[in-house]
């Protein structure tokens, strides 16, 4: 299953990065939901293949997050007792983003 906006839905952001455990992706942040997609990429080609949906959490789900790290930077959020750790390009971007979405 490949990410699509529900009707009426807006995407916010999203990002090419990877999580912790889920390895490499594409962070999306909607004005009702954070999805992560797998990608598939291969360096011979330098290309990626667009892989399921492994998180679609809406936004009431999600308790907290917050950007840490100072070298290596993360947005981290915790949904449903679950920490997921995004190696996100600009993590501040994005908790003020989540911030706003969340309202």
């Amino acid at each position: 299953m490949s990410f699509s906006p529900q009707p009426g839905e807006h995407v916010i952001n999203t990002e090419d990065c990877a999580e912790d455990n889920l390895r490499s992706g594409i962070l999306i942040l909607t004005d009702r939901r954070l999805v992560f997609q797998k990608t598939e990429g291969r360096m011979a080609t330098l290309s990626k293949r667009e892989g399921a949906v492994v998180l679609d959490i809406p936004l009431e789900k999600i308790s907290s997050f917050k950007a840490e790290g100072f070298l290596v930077k993360k947005f981290v959020i915790v949904a449903d007792g679950k920490t997921y750790k995004f190696g996100a390009f600009s993590p501040g971007k994005w908790e003020k983003q989540m911030k706003q979405a969340k309202g």
